[in-house]
């Protein structure tokens, strides 16, 4: 029963399309990753079944070659006891002859047990060299299923590095276009300006108060000149004619 839900495992995991496994699969990468884990350790367990399996193959092989061997040396005994009694019967001596036919049919039963033996276990070796050499398949496939495993696990991997590169990228794109610093700079200039537009203004503003003052400077000039003219008259002096 153990070897066979062995077997079954094998056969299952050796034909399992990963394919299909990964699209409906959540998480990919975690699920190929505790995929190469039970492919190990199915593996290993395989590995561990098909070696006691085929040790006991063995044993069973031994077995047979030691009841061949057995048989075929009980066969000579047999034929020597045969032998025997034929010589004891040509001289005349039946007893003997008769002690060695009885030894020759004791050594033919023990031929015939052993080679009843061999035949029995013919069909179990048989059987059981079949299911060593499907194992032996089925460990092959599995391996073989275990770096198609892992090759898809790396391939996995560098994709979702790569994938995560680019995201990386694309928001710090995103991060530029949102942050344009073109428009910081506008901002910028327009602080300028409004300073410049203050300091016209200041300007325009001194300038008017410097022309007030010119024209209170001429406003006195004329009140001085009034007052200086008004005098000479009181005096009975004639004011200076226009071009003197």
């Amino acid at each position: 029963m153990t070897k066979q839900s062995i077997f079954g495992r094998i056969a299952q995991l050796a034909k399992a399309n990963i394919n299909a496994l990964l699209d409906s699969a959540e998480d990919p990468q975690k699920m190929l990753d505790q995929m190469v884990r039970d492919y190990s350790a199915s593996i290993q367990e395989a590995e561990a079944a098909i070696a006691q399996t085929i040790g006991n193959l063995r044993l069973l092989e031994q077995d047979y070659a030691e009841d061949v061997a057995t048989a075929q040396d009980w066969g000579r005994k047999a034929v020597a006891a045969s032998a025997k009694a034929d010589e004891y019967r040509a001289a005349g001596n039946a007893a003997d002859a008769d002690k060695f036919d009885n030894l020759a049919k004791i050594a033919l039963g023990k031929q015939l047990s052993a080679e009843t033996e061999a035949r029995a276990a013919q069909p179990t070796i048989a059987s059981q060299t079949e299911v060593v050499d499907k194992l032996k398949s089925g460990l092959e496939a599995m391996r073989g299923k275990l770096g198609e495993l892992a090759a898809k696990r790396d391939q996995l991997v560098a994709r979702a590095k790569i994938a995560d590169a680019q995201s990386q990228v694309l928001d710090a794109v995103k991060s530029i276009d949102i942050m344009d610093p073109t428009s910081e700079l506008g901002r910028f200039e327009e602080k300028v300006r409004r300073e410049e537009a203050k300091v016209l203004g200041q300007q325009e503003l001194a300038a008017s108060s410097l022309d007030a003052q010119f024209e209170q400077l001429e406003d006195v000039g004329r009140t001085t000149e009034i007052e200086a003219r008004l005098a000479a008259l009181k005096s009975g002096s004639t004011p200076p004619a226009i071009g003197q």
